[in-house]
C-alpha cells in the first residue's frame, strides 16, 4: 500500500485529480473499452471533483468514454432532493463534464425492491467489466461508503441501517433535524470496493487522524472498515499533514523517504503511474541520494 503525504488538503485534491486524469488518459478508453470509475460522495471528494472539472475545462480530460458507479444513496429521498447523492454528484461533477448520462450509475433509494436493486447493481458492475479505479473517502470512524464499524469485510451492495452517530452528524444537512435524516441507505460493500483493480482513498484533516493510523499502522479490523485496503495489491491513500498527527514519526518518515527515493534516485521518468519501475536508469550526480543500493532498492511499500 502506498501512502502519499501532502502539505494540505488543496494539494491532496490536486494530486488525486491529476492521478485520476493520468489513469484515464493512459487507459485510453473507447466506447467499446470504457474506463470504469467508482466514486464517493460526502465532503472528502468535493475538492478533487472541483479539480477534475478544471482539468476537463482545460481540455486535458474527457469523460466521454468513462462509466461511473457511485458508492451509496439514501433510501427514501427523491432523486432531485437537495441532499440526495444524485443531486450531489450532478452539482459537483457530472453536469460540468462531458460524461453521457447513460454512463452514470447511482443506486436507486426509491426502488420498489431494494434488495433486488442491490443485486442488480453488482451485476451492472460485472457487466461493465469491473471497476478499474475506486475513489473513496472515509469518516472519522474509518468507514468507507456506508460500511460503518462492524460491517463485514466480505459485504456486498446492500441495504444498511445508519448508526445513530451518522444520523446525528448528517443532521446539519437537514436543517439540524435528525428526524429528517434518512435512517437507511443503499451502499456498496467492502468487498465490492476491494474487488476494484485499484483503490484510491482521500484522507484529510486532524479529525481523520485516528482513522488513518488504524488503517496504516494496525491490523485489518471490521471496526475500521477502511483497513481492508491493506489486503489490496494496488491501493493508495493520499493524506494531508493534519491527518498524520496520530501516526508514529517513523511511519511518516518512511513513506516520505519512499517519495524521496522516487524523485532523487530513480526519477519520475523511470516510474509507472502506480509506483512500479518501468525503466531502470538511476539518477547519478549531486541530486542523487547518498546511499544507492542498486536497482529496485526501497521500492516495496
Amino acid at each position: 500500500m502506498r501512502l502519499v503525504i501532502r502539505d494540505n488538503s488543496n494539494e491532496v485534491n490536486i494530486w488525486m485529480a491529476n492521478y485520476i486524469k493520468e489513469r484515464i488518459n493512459q487507459f485510453a478508453p473507447t466506447a467499446d473499452r470504457p474506463f470504469v470509475l467508482g466514486l464517493p460522495t460526502g465532503s472528502s471528494p468535493v475538492g478533487t471533483y472541483r479539480e477534475l472539472v478544471k482539468l476537463h475545462q482545460r481540455g486535458q480530460l474527457s469523460f466521454a468514454n468513462v462509466i461511473t458507479f457511485n458508492m451509496d444513496e439514501y433510501v427514501g429521498l427523491l432523486r432531485d432532493h437537495p441532499q440526495s447523492y444524485h443531486t450531489f454528484m450532478w452539482n459537483n461533477l457530472f453536469k460540468h463534464v462531458d460524461i453521457p448520462s447513460q454512463n452514470v450509475n447511482i443506486l436507486d433509494g426509491n426502488a420498489a425492491d431494494l434488495d433486488q436493486e442491490c443485486i442488480d447493481y453488482e451485476k451492472k458492475i460485472k457487466a461493465a467489466g469491473g471497476i478499474e479505479l475506486f475513489l473513496g473517502g472515509i469518516g472519522p470512524d474509518g468507514h468507507i461508503a456506508f460500511n460503518e464499524p462492524g460491517s463485514s469485510l466480505e459485504s456486498r451492495t446492500r441495504v444498511k441501517t445508519l448508526a445513530y452517530e451518522t444520523i446525528l452528524a448528517n443532521a446539519r444537512f437537514f436543517d439540524g433535524d435528525i428526524h429528517k435524516v434518512p435512517k437507511l441507505a443503499l451502499t456498496v460493500g467492502v468487498a465490492t470496493v476491494m474487488e476494484a483493480r485499484e483503490v484510491a482513498i482521500i484522507i484529510t484533516g486532524a479529525h481523520k487522524a485516528i482513522a488513518l493510523a488504524k488503517c496504516i499502522e494496525e491490523g485489518v479490523n471490521h471496526m475500521w472498515t477502511v483497513s481492508a485496503i491493506q489486503t489490496h495489491p494496488k491501493a493508495v491513500c493520499v493524506c494531508d499533514e493534519d491527518a498524520t498527527l496520530e501516526l508514529h514519526v517513523k511511519t511518516v518518515r518512511y513513506f516520505k523517504s519512499i517519495e524521496k527515493v522516487h524523485h532523487a534516485l530513480i526519477g519520475e521518468e523511470n516510474l509507472g503511474l502506480q509506483g512500479g519501475v518501468k525503466n531502470i536508469k538511476l539518477k547519478r550526480g549531486n541530486d542523487a541520494l547518498d546511499d544507492e543500493e542498486g536497482p529496485g532498492a526501497g521500492l516495496a511499500a
